[in-house]
């Protein structure tokens, strides 16, 4: 599984971590379940990566979608640092590692 994070919002590490955390309920949920099994059997991998903005984040989302990854976009309630429906991550899988690297192998990791 990876978790893509809009970078231009500068979010605090609290809000960012609800984000992440966020994305990888919803991805846990909306899996198919023998996948779900085979994923936490070989330890139930997340990569947080960084996008620019929200402009990239559509970008790979489509990218992903297009290659049938299975994705989710996650959008703030808007209760504290960032604007009601603010598109602040997407989750991406699970699925095998060197599918979803041929949509986000170029993107650096979240620091």
């Amino acid at each position: 599984m990876v978790i893509l994070i809009r970078e231009d919002l500068n979010l605090s590490v609290g809000k960012l971590a609800a984000q992440v955390a966020h994305a990888a309920v919803q991805c846990t949920l909306h899996a198919d379940r023998m996948l779900i099994s085979d994923w936490m059997s070989l330890g139930a991998k997340k990569v947080v990566l960084k996008v620019k903005n929200e402009a990239e984040l559509s970008k790979y989302l489509n990218a992903a979608r297009e290659s049938g990854l299975k994705t989710q976009l996650i959008t703030d309630a808007g209760r504290n640092e960032v604007d009601e429906g603010t598109e602040t991550c997407v989750g991406i899988g699970p699925a095998v590692s060197d599918k979803i690297d041929e949509v986000t192998g170029m993107l650096d990791m979240y620091e």
